[in-house]
């Protein structure tokens, strides 16, 4: 068979959850799987380690679609031309984008649809082109593969789609995320923290991921502690951060914040293990990655009880309330508080953990591409 993929995601350094998603179950895919063609469709120069076997050809369309217009060209115009050529049995499309103009089977995965429930999250463009087009692509596709029940239902309501359509596919976590030795810990702080304890968040700087209401509770646990723990921000700047922007600079303790940017994943590893909790408290998330990572480093978790992360951390979090910044500001304390706490919630997480792997992810991947190719 010839198996098309829209690959325009895999950008060298700069891959984040649909990055990862793609990265992880592409490779596992086409090297399991030599008996089949796979064409990679960049819409630039793409870099060498993302070509993962023999059986994959990469093709370079322009033009580079990062904009709602040069969406709608590349994968109407460009992506059915192509599909065309290569004589495709199938197009899959790991960041939910399809071609409406092919006739070629398709698998969208769509991981979540914030931008019909928070719009004003999104730049004008782009929310309109998501909440017009996206309806339209939930229809187009043979199957639709999502990253979790609560997104499943989520699109299912939404789009009137048949749930029996849409498969859950976990995510999973990179196998460089495991816990960290003292020494490695004490490094880590001296490199980052001035050998201070910290919380850490990672995450792109989004609306959603609600950075904003993270850094106000940081200020209620400062001033109720005086403790010299630190908050790590990890993670660059997506759009709308006025609000993050604002937040920051009502802060009276500021430089016990600490902005990182991007990280390698190695970095990040060193990161996670050394941190006192993660404290990930988006208001949408389609799954939450960063979760299982902490996890596989034996952190304990903080994270939202709204969408998908309930299923996700199960009972191996502490929930919050997204949109209170006391109760942000509360688990913060407890966490910093209560040392058994701690060590009970990385106990249920080394359960919790195990539900989840880029192993298991492919897998179940794969088996609904089978589904639409023998259709």
């Amino acid at each position: 068979m010839n198996i098309a993929v829209n690959t325009r995601i895999l950008l060298k350094n700069k891959l984040e959850g649909i990055g990862w998603f793609t990265y992880e179950t592409l490779k596992r895919i086409a090297i399991n799987h030599p008996e089949h063609k796979f064409f990679f469709i960049f819409d630039r120069p793409f870099d060498k380690e993302f070509i993962f076997s023999d059986n994959i050809t990469p093709i370079v369309i322009g033009p580079q679609a990062r904009h709602p217009v040069l969406f709608y060209y590349w994968f109407e115009k460009s992506v059915s031309k192509i599909l065309k050529q290569i004589n495709a049995d199938i197009f899959i499309s790991p960041d939910g984008y399809l071609s409406l103009s092919t006739d070629v089977k398709s698998i969208a995965v769509i991981h979540d649809i914030s931008f019909m429930h928070n719009p004003k999250d999104f730049p004008v463009g782009v929310r309109n082109y998501y909440q017009y087009f996206f309806p339209r692509f939930a229809k187009k596709a043979n199957r639709i593969v999502t990253v979790s029940d609560f997104s499943k239902h989520d699109i299912a309501n939404q789009f009137s789609i048949t749930p029996e359509n849409i498969d859950v596919v976990y995510n999973g976590s990179n196998e460089i995320y495991k816990p960290s030795s003292g020494e490695e810990q004490n490094e880590t702080k001296k490199k980052y923290t001035n050998r201070n304890d910290y919380f850490i968040f990672v995450g792109a700087l989004s609306p959603r991921k609600n950075v904003a209401n993270l850094l106000s509770a940081f200020e209620i646990f400062k001033t109720r502690t005086k403790s010299n723990l630190k908050l790590v921000i990890v993670g660059e700047k997506l759009f709308k951060t006025k609000k993050i922007k604002a937040a920051f600079n009502r802060m009276s303790s500021k430089n016990n914040v600490i902005f990182t940017g991007r990280l390698s994943p190695k970095k990040l590893k060193e990161l996670y293990g050394a941190a006192l909790a993660l404290t990930f408290v988006p208001y949408f998330e389609g799954f939450g990655i960063p979760i299982i990572e902490a996890m596989n480093c034996d952190t304990a978790v903080i994270t939202s009880n709204a969408t998908s992360m309930p299923e996700v951390a199960g009972d191996a979090a502490l929930f919050v309330n997204p949109q209170s910044i006391n109760s942000i500001a509360e688990a913060m304390m407890k966490i910093y508080e209560n040392k058994e706490l701690r060590k009970e919630l990385i106990e249920k997480g080394k359960i919790q953990k195990q539900k989840f792997s880029w192993d298991k992810t492919a897998e179940k991947f794969w088996k609904s591409i089978e589904k639409v190719l023998n259709e």
